[in-house]
C-alpha cells in the first residue's frame, strides 16, 4: 500500500566534516518541487550542493546538482520507492567540509540522510478517490447530502438548475457500495452524469 507524509521531517548527519541536512515532504507535483528547492537555495547561499528526489508517479525525478552522476538525487529517489512513498519529495542541503567522500561514501551519506528524515516521519495510507457526478430533483437534495456525508463522500461541487447537480469523490474502495445506496435510496430518480 502506498503512503505519504503528513507534514515535512527533517533530518541531519555529518559526515567527514560535511554537513547533510535533510527534509522530507508531501508534494504534489514537478513544479512544487521545483519551487521548493528554489526556496531552499535561497535559504542555503552558501551550501555546495542542493539534491533532490520527487516521488510522484509520472512526475518523479532526481537530480545530482553537481555532485558525481547517480551519487545523490537517484538513491535518494530509490529510498522513496522502497518505503512505498508516493507525492514525496527529499530534499538534502550539503555544506561542503572539505573532505572527498568519493562515490560511494555520497551514495551512503544522501541514502542516510533521507532514512534519518525518514525515522521523524508520520506516514499516512494513500487512499485512491473516485469522483461522480449525478443530478436529482429538489427534493431529494437533503436526502442524498446526508447518505454522502454518512458513508464520508467529500462533496466537491453543487449547481442548483433544473435539478440539483452534485459532484463528490470518495474512496475507491467504498465506491460500489455508495453507489448501490444512492440508486436504492433515490427510488429510480438519481441520474448520473459523465464525470471531466
Amino acid at each position: 500500500m502506498p503512503f505519504t507524509l503528513s507534514q515535512p521531517a527533517h533530518g541531519e548527519i555529518e559526515i567527514r566534516k560535511s554537513r547533510f541536512i535533510c527534509c522530507v515532504e508531501p508534494v504534489a507535483d514537478r513544479s512544487a518541487a521545483l519551487a521548493r528547492i528554489a526556496e531552499l537555495k535561497a535559504a542555503h547561499p552558501a551550501a555546495a550542493h542542493v539534491c533532490w528526489a520527487l516521488h510522484a508517479g509520472g512526475q518523479s525525478a532526481a537530480n545530482d546538482d553537481g555532485e558525481p552522476s547517480g551519487t545523490a538525487g537517484r538513491p535518494m529517489l530509490e529510498v522513496l520507492r522502497h518505503q512505498q512513498l508516493e507525492g514525496v519529495m527529499a530534499s538534502v542541503v550539503r555544506y561542503y567540509g572539505g573532505i572527498k567522500l568519493g562515490a560511494g561514501g555520497l551514495l551512503r551519506a544522501y541514502t542516510d540522510s533521507v532514512a534519518q528524515a525518514l525515522l521523524q516521519a508520520e506516514r499516512l495510507p494513500l487512499r485512491r478517490q473516485q469522483c461522480f457526478c449525478c443530478s436529482v430533483p429538489y427534493a431529494l437534495e437533503g436526502k442524498l447530502r446526508r447518505v454522502l456525508q454518512g458513508a464520508g463522500a467529500q462533496l466537491q461541487a453543487v449547481e442548483h438548475g433544473a435539478e440539483v447537480a452534485l459532484r463528490f469523490a470518495i474512496d475507491e474502495d467504498d465506491s460500489a457500495a455508495l453507489l448501490a445506496t444512492l440508486n436504492e435510496s433515490c427510488h429510480g430518480q438519481l441520474r448520473w452524469l459523465d464525470t471531466d
